[in-house]
């Protein structure tokens, strides 16, 4: 029945405005706003909508996840803009100084938005 529908994926924040400066100049998106809320551009066509909720309550889990080429230039460029990484020492899963996890098939280094979305970087292979 969906095979051919165009999903996409969505997630609240609080603050419109907040997520669509760290969205936009923090991370360097494209946010277009809409009535219902902000749109992200990202490669591969799919957007990727928020939406305010006034009770929002993050997720405990990744909502989105960035690959890049080099997960070291991605985490020292995005610590320069004030980014602030989690630091993880979980049986299986202990990240680095720099909050960067190299244990799984990518590393990887998680990161919250504003409003507690938790986001990651992971180096594409």
């Amino acid at each position: 029945m969906f095979k051919d529908s165009a999903a996409f994926s969505s997630f609240s924040v609080k603050d419109p405005a907040r997520a669509r400066e760290f969205y936009g100049r923090t991370l360097g998106v494209t946010v277009l706003e809409r009535p219902e809320g902000l749109e992200l551009q990202l490669a591969g066509g799919r957007p990727i909508f928020l939406y305010p909720k006034p009770n929002h309550q993050p997720a405990t889990y990744t909502v989105l996840n960035f690959p890049v080429p080099s997960i070291e230039e991605a985490v020292q460029a995005l610590a320069k803009r004030g980014v602030r990484f989690e630091h993880y020492d979980l049986p299986g899963m202990k990240t680095d100084e720099r909050g960067i996890f190299r244990g799984g098939p990518a590393p990887m280094a998680w990161f919250s938005d504003p409003d507690g979305n938790i986001l990651s970087v992971m180096e594409s292979r």
